[in-house]
């Protein structure tokens, strides 16, 4: 039995259902009537931004390239972004997928028409003492910021198996590159196309046999290779242009994580910073700072690296050389000689801290999914390219683990502090009062209402006595 401080619970959870993680986009977009680009809203569910463009490019027969957006948008969840269709009229309303046209537009969408995203947040498997330290934890996040890593959504290439094809392509190794990305397959794709890899597994070479179902987006590449068997590098380039972008800037992201959390090391104390597990390995982030130092960090940027990139700050250049040396690497390595009009990586300054706006925690309610336990909803709203996801872990540090911090023989979570109530015999699903002799979060909240309530009692009691008595 382990300690009575200590017990066994479900980590925090979000995106249990698709509603409970939710975004939608701010957007600068004035329609022009004479514009060949038809621009729809597209309300989406349980989809990346690359399958839901992929589905709508299949099935009106448009050519790749044709759908431009300004931003990609989580696969869990429930999310709303404009798309742009190059000279086609078109109209889905699939159950997971839908479109509602607004006008059109004189050229293609880009991260310019994109000015924030507004997100919503279901956290659920919630103890009181997580909600006795959120408040505290909330002011930290208004003060301190947020370190402005990439999430593990930008790495799903790690995920399932393919690992950073970047990397083959710094190597020059276009084969290799071709096999992670089309057979690859994933123990965790169970759709079709995780089929079609695995027949390209076991038949690679052999491009004059039929694939299963589900090879189109395939095909442009298999052509190049049944005239030119060995031709990788032409094959390789017949992957859409947008996918192609991604994963380099999906290697360039590790770097850019790396490179920060070195960069902290070197700002702080080890006693200041904190570690936060995650696809790719693990985060810094801070948990205080002098003013001195935040105001520093507030300004400071940090290089999606490039050929030509060229840190000045001591430090950014200190924190670069470490990195690039921790994966062998130089900054003229970054350039891919094959193909280097269609393959490059693009120097870019990223901001190392943001700052959720307008973050609102909403009130606490039973866990229908998670018996015992609460649920509460967070909003606020982000700039491009940050991670909602980022800003819920920071905020909910204390009780968010990854699954390597897992106890193993039950898959559940070490939590400090008394257990969730038990549940009330013939009431499942909702938490008892625990008593203690401190009262807990939602105790007091509880405690603060009904002394609201009697204070409005007795007002109206007094107000009706004055009346008598005049």
């Amino acid at each position: 039995m382990p300690p009575a401080a200590t017990w066994y619970a479900a980590p925090v959870k979000i995106k249990q259902r698709p509603e409970d993680f939710s975004v939608k986009e701010s957007y600068r977009f004035v329609p022009v009537e004479t514009g060949r680009f038809r621009v729809y809203l597209m309300d989406k569910q349980k989809l990346s931004t690359f399958d839901a463009v992929e589905r709508i490019r299949e099935r009106f027969g448009l050519r790749p390239g044709a759908i431009s957006f300004c931003g990609l948008k989580d696969k869990q969840g429930r999310t709303e972004q404009l798309i742009a269709v190059d000279g086609a009229d078109v109209d889905l309303q699939d159950r997971d997928l839908r479109l509602k046209y607004l006008g059109r537009y004189d050229r293609p969408l880009s991260a310019e028409n994109l000015t924030s995203n507004r997100f919503s947040v279901t956290v659920r498997a919630l103890t009181e003492r997580d909600l006795d330290l959120l408040p505290a934890s909330a002011a930290e996040v208004n003060r301190l910021g947020v370190v402005n890593y990439f999430d593990s959504q930008r790495f799903g290439s790690l995920k399932h198996g393919q690992g950073f094809i970047a990397k083959d392509l710094i190597r020059g190794d276009f084969e290799a590159a071709l096999r992670n990305y089309m057979a690859r397959p994933s123990p965790l794709d169970r759709t079709q196309d995780a089929k079609v890899k695995e027949f390209w597994r076991a038949n690679w070479g052999h491009w004059e046999k039929k694939a299963p179902p589900g090879n189109q987006k395939y095909y442009r590449i298999l052509r190049v290779l049944r005239e030119s068997p060995r031709d990788f590098v032409n094959a390789f380039l017949q992957i859409d242009a947008s996918y192609r972008a991604l994963l380099l800037f999906t290697y360039q992201s590790y770097l850019w994580n790396e490179g920060v959390r070195r960069l902290l090391q070197l700002m702080f104390p080890r006693e200041h910073l904190f570690p936060m597990p995650y696809q790719a390995g693990s985060l810094l982030f801070h948990k205080d700072a002098s003013a001195d130092t935040l105001r520093e960090l507030r300004a400071m940027t940090f290089p999606l690296l490039a050929p030509d990139s060229a840190p000045t700050d001591p430090r950014i250049k200190s924190a670069v050389e470490w990195v690039l040396g921790k994966e062998k690497l130089k900054l003229s390595d970054l350039r891919i000689e094959e193909a280097p009009q269609r393959l490059f990586f693009k120097h870019e300054e990223r901001p190392v801290l943001i700052y959720p706006h307008k973050l609102v925690l909403g009130r606490p309610g039973r866990d229908e999914f998670n018996r015992g336990l609460y649920k509460l909803n967070v909003a606020f709203t982000l700039p491009p390219g940050a991670y909602a996801t980022l800003v819920i872990k920071r905020l909910f540090h204390f009780a968010w683990l990854g699954d390597d911090q897992l106890d193993p023989a039950t898959h559940q979570a070490p939590r400090t502090g008394p257990p969730p109530p038990p549940e009330r015999p013939g009431r499942p699903g909702r938490p008892a009062s625990n008593k203690r002799a401190e009262p807990g979060f939602l105790e007091r909240q509880r405690l603060k209402k009904a002394a609201r309530q009697k204070a409005r009692e007795m007002q109206a009691k007094q107000a009706k006595s004055k009346g008598k008595r005049s």
